[in-house]
């Protein structure tokens, strides 16, 4: 199996406790953080554990290079750890102030401050309105313009609290079920790596590695995310290539929200080449 999203190993060492002394299975992730934690967590498992830091839309050449042809599972879970959120070289959230980077892997050139402090008004409302899918886009872009003419925003923090206001109404109290800036830092993080694209590849890529009778699943936590695989998979449906196994996609129950407040969003896909 390619687990490739690795993360804090917590599929993998589900996986890997069922697969046997001939089981393979491959780990990748573009967090460096992640590859190194996820190495103690799977050390006492009897199959084989193949880790690399690597992006997964890279999945095909990484695993050529490994010389498999051929994968039985290919598993790509697409949220964001808790480790990584408090991890404070991400700069990823914005309930502790932090550096505002937003890279997932620090080979990345372009960091969340150097959009937000050098896009032009229009670059940015159209990113927030695309990546994060907040229709108050334009305002929140005007109102970053206009803080960063006085000083460069360089923490979560900052950024947060001129979200925050710029969302405020004047004498009325406006209720959020998510955090103001959310939707902003969401937008942020999907441009700075990339992550549909990423994504895109990756789904384009399955068909070739899977054999008969294997299993894509992918677990999103956003619309944008969620439209891509379920396209995807009605697409390789239709061309008869995939089966798909979730006629709807499985999200958690009331019991696991409340145990996992993170996984409220989530959306589980899972499709079987044909």
């Amino acid at each position: 199996m390619v687990d490739a999203t690795i993360g804090q190993g917590g599929h993998s060492l589900l996986f890997g406790k069922i697969l046997g002394p001939k089981g393979v299975i491959v780990g990748l992730d573009v967090d460096k953080r992640a590859i190194q934690r996820t190495q103690f967590i799977l050390k006492d498992l009897v199959c084989k554990v193949i880790l690399h830091i690597c992006n997964f839309s890279q999945i095909t050449e990484y695993v050529g290079k490994l010389g498999i042809e051929k994968v039985h599972f290919i598993l790509a879970d697409l949220g964001v750890s808790s480790a990584q959120l408090a991890d404070v070289e991400k700069g990823l959230s914005f309930l502790n102030n932090m550096p505002l980077d937003m890279r997932f892997d620090k080979r990345l050139k372009t960091t969340a401050a150097d959009i937000v402090n050098r896009a032009d008004e229009r670059t940015l409302a159209d990113l927030i309105y695309r990546f994060g899918q907040d229709r108050a886009s334009r305002r929140i872009a005007r109102f970053i313009v206009q803080q960063r003419r006085r000083r460069p925003i360089t923490t979560t923090g900052q950024l947060a609290a001129i979200v925050s206001k710029a969302l405020q109404r004047q004498g009325k109290k406006r209720k959020h079920r998510i955090h103001p800036a959310t939707r902003t830092f969401q937008a942020l993080r999907i441009a700075v790596n990339n992550e549909l694209e990423n994504l895109k590849e990756l789904l384009s890529c399955v068909p070739e590695l899977l054999n008969k009778n294997g299993y894509i699943a992918v677990i999103s936590y956003h619309s944008l995310e969620d439209r891509l695989v379920k396209n995807n998979f009605k697409q390789n449906k239709n061309e008869k290539v995939y089966r798909i196994i979730t006629k709807k996609p499985i999200v958690p129950s009331y019991e696991e929200i409340s145990r996992n407040r993170r996984a409220r969003s989530a959306k589980l896909r899972i499709a079987q080449k044909q």
